[in-house]
């Protein structure tokens, strides 16, 4: 079992002090935790990237079209509302 920064956490509820342990110390259960994180990571198979892919293009179309138009029905009410038309 891998030591976690839960275990070392000060309110961790068992009475005990943690024990201190070094600068260099705490780097290495850093690296060593790092590792141990990237070791679950999981690639996606090509049809998952294609349609993860898909998915954020659709997105980000999505929000572009929304936001040219409210640019759009905003831009327009501007010079609605601040041009002046004279009438006599």
């Amino acid at each position: 079992m891998t030591e976690t920064t839960a275990s070392h956490s000060h309110g961790a509820g068992h009475g005990k002090k943690p024990a201190k342990s070094g600068f260099f110390a705490g780097i290495a259960l850093f690296f060593r935790q790092m590792i141990s994180e990237l070791k679950k990571v999981v690639t996606p198979t090509r049809s998952e990237l294609v349609n993860y892919t898909l998915v954020v293009i659709g997105f980000v179309v999505l929000m572009m079209l929304i936001i040219s138009g409210l640019d759009f029905v905003f831009g327009n009410g501007a010079i609605w509302i601040f041009t002046n038309p004279i009438e006599q």
